[in-house]
């Protein structure tokens, strides 16, 4: 075997190698087996705060969480200061919903757009969540 044969050889392992790793199934969280990051007390539900509910059982809880609570290693809990309505606004959890948002406060990657949740849905998810969030000592 020649120099420049083994050069071949030892590039083309190399390459073979870093495709091996580049395609590699990556660790996904299960998304069944992830716990709560905050303790949410709920209160009682009414008028469009019930429906916000169910819209967010729909479209929000797979991620952010029971109630709102957060994921661990999956996404965020609304009923948390840092979505309080002076940082967080209404319109927040609009464009969050509609176009998504880039990851700002927290390591769980970026948000897609839910496209799915009709502007009626959010708004009755918003009137939810702020339930939650009063109910817990978050204004």
């Amino acid at each position: 075997m020649t120099p420049r044969t083994g050069l071949v050889l030892i590039g083309a392992a190399g390459l073979a190698l870093a495709t091996v790793v580049i395609l590699r199934p990556q660790d996904v969280p299960d998304r069944g087996e992830a716990s709560a990051m905050v303790e949410v007390t709920v209160p009682e539900l009414a008028g469009l705060a019930t429906e916000g509910a169910r819209a967010y059982d729909a479209f929000c809880a797979s991620c952010h969480g029971e109630n709102a609570a957060g994921r661990e290693g999956i996404g965020p809990p609304l009923v948390h200061v840092i979505y309080e309505t002076g940082h967080h606004a209404d319109g927040a959890f609009v464009l969050a919903a509609t176009r998504g948002v880039r990851q700002h406060h927290w390591t769980f990657g970026d948000m897609p757009p839910v496209p799915e949740a009709s502007l009626q849905d959010v708004a009755a998810i918003i009137a939810y969540v702020r339930t939650l969030q009063r109910a817990n000592g978050i204004f």
